[in-house]
């Protein structure tokens, strides 16, 4: 979807729409773009801090409302309040109202992610339904870590609400697709299309299946709505046998975690934010 920059009352009716379509046409579980509620592209933290809310808050409540109406499930991003912190955030909601939320970890020097806090929560998978869902947003999909751990944790489903612009078409092209096949489950990256603060969106969302084959894609430029079903029983099958006794794979027991200790070491690698304000 085209998100309006601090229309909060209009995305959220937006939402009320495409929530009556694709629940009309059999969606159990509909994932919205990276900060869809809000809009991306603030100048400072105090504009941004406007529009945050706490979760559970007065966005999370309207669409838990809605999904509760339409008996669905949701993932959206927005900005989240808490103090004078503000995170950018995934949220799933359902007929039972907040399930679940995510703060961003990996933060580019883009947009509002200039002016939020890392997220400082551990990975979590949460239930929509009988599906188990991860979620990550936008940059933490060039981090194959963050999709492993929701991996480990469970997950069916990794959703990624995203705000892609224009040089992260490979990523759009190559990396869904690969976060999903070795990790074995479904992953869902949703961008929004449109422009806003000069910067021109995408799109070209994707869903892809356990084996990383695409199995939903839409354009770089129009609204569009995919989708594609789910079946738990590939996404839990880790043990993949090609040829019995003579070619089987297992990603997550094949693993070889006491040879990856150099990844948990801090770094101290500058980060874009240090040189800028340098």
């Amino acid at each position: 979807m085209d998100v309006a920059l601090g229309d909060v009352a209009g995305n959220l009716d937006r939402f009320d729409s495409f929530l009556r379509e694709t629940v009309g046409n059999g969606a159990a579980l509909t994932i919205f773009p990276e900060c869809a509620v809000t809009g991306y592209c603030f100048d400072s933290l105090e504009q941004c801090g406007r529009f945050a809310q706490t979760i559970p808050g007065p966005a999370t409540d309207h669409v838990a409302a809605t999904c509760q109406a339409l008996q669905c499930y949701a993932v959206f991003g927005m900005l989240e309040a808490d103090g004078d912190r503000v995170f950018n955030a995934a949220v799933l909601v359902g007929p039972e109202g907040l399930i679940g939320s995510y703060r961003k970890v990996h933060l580019p020097y883009l947009g509002v992610d200039m002016l939020t806090t890392p997220g400082d929560r551990p990975f979590a998978v949460h239930h929509a339904g009988h599906v188990r869902v991860g979620m990550n947003i936008c940059y933490d999909a060039a981090f194959p870590e963050a999709a492993r751990s929701l991996a480990l944790l469970g997950a069916d489903l990794i959703a990624l609400p995203t705000n892609w612009p224009p040089g992260a078409e490979c990523m759009a092209a190559n990396s869904i697709a690969t976060r999903a096949m070795e990790n074995g489950v479904y992953y869902a990256a949703i961008n929004r299309v449109g422009t806003e603060g000069g910067f021109p969106f995408i799109g070209s969302s994707s869903i892809c299946g356990p084996n990383g084959k695409v199995l939903a894609a839409a354009s770089a430029a129009s609204e569009e709505i995919l989708y594609a079903e789910i079946d738990v029983t590939l996404s839990r099958r880790k043990h993949i046998v090609r040829v019995e006794n003579k070619h089987e794979i297992n990603r997550l027991a094949d693993r070889r975690p006491e040879m990856y200790t150099l990844l948990t070491e801090p770094h101290t690698l500058p980060t874009p934010r240090a040189v800028h304000a340098g």
